[in-house]
């Protein structure tokens, strides 16, 4: 390295650099821009100008840059902690393909609401039916009852058939058409 390093080692220094040569999510660009700017002598105010990021954000990667975890840079995920793990949604699927009586309700269809309720007794976790409908949906499933139509052999295959009619018959025009003009 030809300039001083203010934080990193060697080995963090060229472990970020190769990481942004990577295909990564904006966010993740920003966390190794920041301290790599950190590490350049760039302050904090000069970092959020050049990045467009929060003062906290900033902060917070220069602070990691600062104590020699570099590195860490993906351990921490993006956006909201998941609630729902793979256990969750396995039983949220399970439940969803039976009936509620099968654990004791009285009523015949599951709703997000009452999946939300139960699935919070079991797990302790607390989603909002909305969430659970939307879960439901990407596995392919709903609360909703499925519509089905049924076919008959007589709506199939219905025809309208006109028989009886005469070759080169002449119309019978015996009724008359009066046209007259309406005022609106």
């Amino acid at each position: 390295m030809d300039k001083q390093s203010l934080y990193l080692t060697t080995f963090q220094h060229k472990l970020l650099l190769k990481s942004l040569e990577t295909d990564l999510r904006s966010e993740y660009r920003r966390r190794i821009e920041i301290m790599l700017l950190a590490d350049a002598g760039q302050s904090q105010t000069q970092i959020c100008e050049a990045l467009g990021c929060s003062q906290e954000t900033a902060r917070h990667w220069i602070t990691m840059a600062q104590t020699g975890q570099a590195h860490h840079w993906s351990d921490r995920a993006m956006g909201r902690p998941k609630a729902v793990n793979e256990q969750y949604l396995a039983r949220l699927q399970e439940l969803a393909s039976h009936s509620p009586r099968e654990y004791g309700y009285a009523f015949e269809r599951w709703t997000g609401q009452w999946l939300s309720k139960h699935l919070a007794k079991e797990f302790g976790i607390k989603v909002s039916a909305c969430h659970i409908n939307r879960l439901l949906k990407e596995m392919g499933l709903s609360t909703r009852q499925t519509r089905k139509t049924v076919e008959t052999d007589n709506t199939k295959n219905s025809r309208i058939t006109i028989g009886n009619l005469l070759p080169n018959a002449e119309p019978d025009f015996r009724w008359s058409l009066n046209f007259a003009k309406t005022s609106n």
